[in-house]
């Protein structure tokens, strides 16, 4: 019988979301205020988390967690998924020891490596070599357990080349990618990671998917929380859906998917984003909207799957970008993924995309997807830079609207896709069909 690796008790989190405080209306006052500033902060700090009997249910308390309890078996890959803000890297936090639960416990059997944050336990001085042995040492290895494993954590991270240079130089990329090599190679028995791996690029998420599989293998246990539903389904067999500091479900890993997104019944037909959206930092590129236009150009939240519709991405450039692409990734509702399309598949990317604003159309045939809900992902990036990446954007039905004559068109068949391909069909031995009919 497994052992049981974590186990969480009736664990509750509980934060007071800041004290407003009054505004002077005149210079003297402000000064007065000004000088009495670090008592005064000190005196909120203590408010902030100083609780009575009566405060349970103030409008200034957030619950980010409450009354949760769970538990995970050694070797067990368990997925965490849930809207922003439902609590699940507050979760993580409490299961890391960086926060103190309200009330409950979480007991944890086995060392514990995490990654909750762009560099996370990295010290932004130190190089990444340093930095390695250092996060060795936080979990609990030898320097000759980190020697044996340096080889394959640099190798794995791919910032050999930039490995004497100090982490605050690093992009949030290259952090992302060195801090998970290091957690996942030093051989914790339970591994923790948020949603950052979304900043490393499309290889490095495959890698990394590839690492936590191999390490659940190797009998140690991961819980993975993402907003990417196609990664949870890959890696995850049961997943806990939390919602306002809740558990909503917890079970079989399409049953509970299936059951988040039916939890949003609208299907949207377009995602706007007024001023444009981009990661921080980012200003050479935005994205605007996305949309789904069936075959007469309208908006739809259903289309015909025997008919063509496209996905239309309006987003704007402003400065030239060699090799800028956009893409487009089709899943399933729970997580299947159908395919994954760039513009540059048109060889867009081979002139430079200048300053302007811009709609890339991408046109699904007919005949391809099998009636079923579907979920769109987008990105933007050149080769070396990720602009945008946003998962799950938006959802909408394919179905068959009004009826075909033809029953082999109208059969339901298995997998994502149907499509209607070209056959060819020859005929053998003629002569020995005649005699036959003689």
């Amino acid at each position: 019988m497994l052992e049981t690796s974590i186990r969480v008790e009736n664990l509750s989190k509980r934060y007071r979301i800041g004290l407003k405080g009054n505004r002077q209306e005149t210079f003297a006052g402000t000064i007065t205020n000004w000088l009495k500033a670090p008592m005064e902060n000190l005196r909120q700090l203590r408010q902030l988390n100083t609780f009575d009997d009566n405060s349970h249910e103030a409008d200034d308390i957030i619950w980010a967690l409450r009354n949760i309890s769970f538990e995970i078996k050694q070797g067990e890959v368990l997925g965490i998924i849930g809207a922003n803000g439902a609590g699940k890297s507050t979760l993580l936090k409490v299961l890391t020891r960086i926060t103190e639960p309200t009330s409950g416990r979480a007991i944890i059997n086995g060392r514990i490596a995490s990654l909750l944050e762009v560099g996370t336990g990295f010290h932004p001085e130190l190089t990444g070599r340093e930095n390695i042995y250092l996060n060795g040492t936080i979990l609990g290895m030898t320097k000759q357990e980190v020697d044996k494993k340096f080889a394959e954590i640099v190798d794995f991270s791919g910032v050999g080349k930039f490995l004497d240079t100090p982490v605050k130089r690093y992009s949030s990329g290259m952090k992302v990618r060195l801090a998970f090599s290091v957690a996942g190679h030093l051989e914790p028995e339970i591994l923790l990671v948020d949603e950052v791996l979304a900043v490393g690029d499309a290889t490095f998420q495959r890698k990394s998917l590839g690492k936590m599989g191999k390490v659940a293998a190797e009998g140690r246990t991961v819980v993975f929380v993402s907003h990417d539903m196609s990664a949870i389904s890959r890696l995850c067999k049961r997943v806990i859906w939390i919602d306002k500091g809740k558990i909503v479900a917890d079970g079989p890993t399409e049953s509970v998917i299936t059951k988040y997104l039916a939890s949003d019944a609208k299907v949207d037909t377009l995602r706007v984003w007024h001023g444009g959206i981009a990661r921080p930092g980012i200003t050479e590129f935005k994205l605007h909207s996305i949309q789904v236009k069936n075959d007469q150009n309208i908006p739809a939240s259903t289309v015909d799957s025997r008919k063509p519709f496209w996905i239309e991405v309006e987003y704007e450039v402003f400065e030239p970008l060699s090799h800028c692409r956009v893409a487009v990734t089709l899943a399933t509702q729970v997580g299947v993924h159908v395919f994954t399309s760039f513009d540059s598949d048109n060889d867009l990317d081979m002139q430079p995309r200048m300053p302007g604003r811009y709609i890339g159309r991408c046109k699904i045939p007919g005949y391809l997807l099998n009636p079923n809900r579907y979920v769109i992902s987008c990105e933007g990036t050149t080769h070396y830079k990720t602009f945008i990446r946003i998962a799950n954007v938006l959802q909408f039905e394919v179905d068959e609207l009004g009826y075909d004559e033809s029953y082999l068109v109208n059969e339901k068949r298995s997998g994502a896709i149907r499509p209607k391909l070209e056959w060819g069909l020859e005929e053998l031995n003629p002569v020995k069909k005649e005699k036959m009919l003689l």
